[in-house]
């Protein structure tokens, strides 16, 4: 497998981007398009970049994200359950890790891996947040095997089906 990591522009790679996010994590096409403002609004933000995986030139991954900041709506969102459980402290001065999706086909292969200790190679902040689904799920698993611990469970977003986890880990992350 020919996998080159490197620099992806999301803004112009939008479509591409979220059609490996539509298949991996089961997307119809009107929330791709609810997506595709979200993304293109998030990277606008301050410090926001992306990385992207490609095999034979097609994209079959990407990560983005970007400094953490309070205001954001997720931020705004898990704030309060991490503050019950004592950890909103995390929410300052931390990388949060807003999309990580690889193509089904490309699983299981280190795309993921290699996408996000990537990213977070590169980050200023001496931490790393994200949100997850709160299952046991591979991306769950491979998170753990990072470094990232659980902060808060059963976090619910508005219109999201499913809770989600918010997980965290010190920077470098933890390699095997």
């Amino acid at each position: 497998m020919d996998l080159v990591i490197g620099p992806l522009d999301l803004s112009a790679h939008v479509d591409e981007a979220l059609a490996v996010q539509a298949v991996a994590f089961g997307l119809g096409p009107d929330e791709v398009a609810v997506r595709r403002q979200i993304v293109l609004r998030h990277m606008t933000y301050p410090g926001a970049r992306a990385l992207g995986a490609t095999v034979g030139g097609r994209l079959v991954g990407f990560v983005y994200g970007m400094p953490n900041d309070r205001t954001h709506w997720w931020s705004t969102v898990v704030e309060p359950y991490l503050r019950a459980l004592g950890h909103d402290h995390w929410l300052d001065d931390s990388f949060v890790i807003t999309e990580l999706h690889v193509h089904p086909r490309h699983q299981n292969h280190g795309v993921g891996r290699a996408l996000i200790t990537t990213i977070t190679d590169s980050a200023v902040e001496p931490r790393s947040i994200l949100s997850a689904i709160d299952v046991d799920s591979p991306a769950r698993g491979l998170y753990h095997s990072l470094g990232y611990v659980d902060l808060a469970r059963r976090v619910v977003f508005p219109s999201a089906p499913k809770p989600y986890a918010v997980m965290g880990a010190p920077l470098p992350l933890r390699r095997r």
